[in-house]
């Protein structure tokens, strides 16, 4: 057995450089060239293929095995960076990125974000960073009166907001305060009796965070929706499933509507829904994710009406408010059931402050306990660019979509399937109307093959009670008009491309 060597050690020890794991020069001289970097990158973004084309496993065989032992130089790592990292990503900042809904950024939110990062604060709690807590309040109510919510969801009335990193997480929290407040009345042992409800066109995290609260997979009701409807969910359907499921001995609980799914964009009737959820006693959840946003705008805000009828509210800046990933703000009417059902109150976090309870503690607002300065970001956006420009950039967006549509309909080999509401327009191709819907949504697939295949933009598809479309998210940052009129070219000369090579 070999024996230690303190003297060996020691020596090897002192050849190494003394760690310093933030020199401020440094950082300085890298930042430097990490925002040349990043502003190069913003500025060429457009000549990258928008769709990754590497294969599953590709980075396993371009990188190390194991961590360095010694350090490699900021210069080695950017290498890699620009001939490893870059060939594998989706570039969701693409002028010609059309797929999913876009994550919007700016340069107010990403020089937030390096504040954030600056300070690093773990605010779980008021005392660990009074400034944290208190901004993010001021800014979710500034949010509040943008979107002229009730004084209800406010902290200059009687409820109050809070940053979470995504619309699960937004999600879980009401349904853990709900089913809470609901056991306390009925008992524990009768969490098996509780129902839950949304539609077939509901996020399907809302299904995830059910399970995750303990709601029995047999009681999440996905309420079947129709085109007739434009597939928003239908109250008076709604009502059959809640009076059943209360005529069979169970309890409902909680009732998710949405404000621009992620299929189609649908707005679910948030006034009747609401009516009913105040019969039942159920609580009233709106997820505008996505919709919620082009609220700010008055023409918009049609949408949200009835909000004052909900229990709570999420939606998601980093979609269209131009605030970089993550950021999902939540509002509730009752502060208190919340933290009563997410509240820790360990010895060591105890303070004279929070005994009291003259602050709010954000920890009691969330799942886990540590969270970031997030409201840096929304602040700058907000300051650095005012609620006018807010409102033009969604209008923007909305008006290219509404070009783009003009163009689908204007040409008699496509179909709009949904009115476009927003930025998203769902569309079809269909040269033949007589063909059947197995073999139309044969070409659509083809078309969307043929068309990402390119390189040149990105689109994705979806089925919708039984319907194949195709759908064009307008919404990224760089996106112009230039961009759209270009990728309805595309989409045309692939398709006349694709009906040359098929036989009717």
């Amino acid at each position: 057995m070999g024996t230690f060597n303190s003297n060996n050690n020691a020596q090897t020890q002192s050849n190494l450089p003394k760690f310093n794991p933030l020199d401020p020069e440094q950082f300085r001289t890298q930042a430097h060239q990490m925002v040349d970097f990043i502003a190069d990158y913003y500025k060429n973004i457009k000549t990258y293929p928008v769709l990754s084309q590497v294969e599953p496993g590709y980075l396993h065989t371009q990188l190390p095995q194991n961590a360095p032992n010694r350090p490699e130089s900021f210069e080695a790592i950017m290498k890699d960076v620009h001939n490893h990292i870059i060939p594998g990503m989706t570039h969701w900042l693409s002028p010609n990125f059309f797929t999913f809904f876009p994550a919007t950024v700016s340069s107010a939110a990403f020089l937030g974000e390096m504040l954030c990062n600056c300070f690093n604060s773990v605010g779980f709690n008021w005392l660990a960073s009074p400034a944290m807590t208190e901004l993010e309040m001021i800014v979710m109510d500034w949010l509040a009166n943008m979107l002229k919510l009730p004084q209800a969801f406010m902290f200059s009335g009687t409820g109050g907001g809070v940053l979470q990193s995504t619309t699960s997480e937004a999600i879980l929290c009401t349904l853990i305060a709900a089913r809470d407040r609901k056991l306390d009345n009925i008992g524990v042992d009768n969490i098996g009796k509780l129902v839950v409800y949304g539609s077939d066109q509901t996020h399907s995290t809302y299904t995830k965070a059910c399970k995750v609260a303990g709601i029995f997979p047999c009681n999440i009701r996905a309420v079947p929706t129709s085109i007739e409807n434009d597939f928003a969910l239908s109250p008076v359907v709604l009502r059959g499933d809640i009076e059943a499921d209360v005529a069979a001995g169970l309890v409902p609980l909680f009732l998710c509507a949405t404000v621009g799914t992620t299929s189609t964009t649908a707005v679910d009737p948030l006034s009747q829904l609401g009516q009913l959820a105040e019969e039942f006693n159920i609580w009233f959840h709106v997820d505008a994710a996505y919709g919620g946003s082009a609220c700010i705008c008055p023409e918009f805000r049609q949408y949200i009406d009835g909000i004052e009828r909900a229990n709570s509210l999420s939606l998601s800046p980093h979609k269209w408010l131009l605030s970089y990933l993550d950021c999902c703000c939540m509002w509730v009417r009752e502060p208190n059931v919340l933290v009563n059902a997410l509240s820790t109150n360990p010895e060591y976090l105890r303070n004279k402050r929070s005994e009291y309870d003259s602050v709010v503690d954000y920890k009691d607002w969330q799942i886990g306990t540590g969270r970031k300065f997030k409201s840096l970001r929304l602040w700058f956006v907000m300051r650095s660019y005012g609620v006018s420009n807010l409102q033009s950039h969604i209008r923007s967006d909305v008006r290219m979509a509404k070009m783009f549509e003009g163009f689908v309909k204007s040409d008699p080999m496509f179909d709009v399937v949904v009115p476009q509401r927003f930025s998203l327009v769902c569309f079809q191709f269909n040269p033949n109307k007589e063909h059947e819907p197995g073999y139309t949504e044969f070409l659509n697939k083809k078309l969307l093959d043929s068309v990402n295949s390119t390189d040149r933009i990105y689109m994705t598809h979806t089925i919708v009670s039984g319907i194949y479309m195709l759908r064009f998210a307008v919404g990224a940052t760089f996106t112009e008009d230039r961009h759209v009129i270009s990728a309805w070219k595309l989409i045309k000369e692939s398709a006349i491309a694709l009906l040359r090579k098929s036989v009717f």
